[in-house]
């Protein structure tokens, strides 16, 4: 699920690009759902009907009925750095537990005891 909030120039921009989208081949149909999905967190798919094309009226129709929302930029943008603030938290997360369950290294402790291990023993050459 992607979001449901955008600021009117977001808008204006992913209005612009399904307009592109539905007049392209499907290989840059492809690229322009990627930009889609990745610079706006639009997943056509979160507000279209299965089978349907999704374009500029679409849009439109979603936000008349209310699953679309438009706020201010500042209200985006705030919004934004708050879910990277998550995803980064979120991230940080998984590697801490994911280094205690043995699923992977902590690379700063194994540096850690690589370093230690080099002034044991001398500067490491045979």
């Amino acid at each position: 699920m992607g979001r449901n909030k955008y600021s009117e120039k977001e808008i204006s921009q992913i209005s612009k690009l399904l307009r592109q989208k539905n007049a392209s081949n499907r290989f840059k149909q492809k690229q322009i759902r990627h930009v889609l999905r990745v610079d706006y967190e639009f997943n056509i798919s979160d507000f279209n009907e299965p089978g349907k094309a999704f374009g500029e009226e679409e849009l439109q129709a979603a936000i008349r009925r209310g699953v679309i929302e438009i706020l201010d930029d500042a209200t985006i943008e705030a919004m934004k750095a708050k879910r990277a603030r998550d995803r980064a938290r979120d991230e940080a997360e998984k590697q801490r537990n994911a280094a205690k369950t043995g699923e992977t290294t902590d690379w700063k402790e194994a540096m850690k005891e690589w370093q230690q291990w080099e002034s044991d023993n001398g500067d490491g050459n045979v």
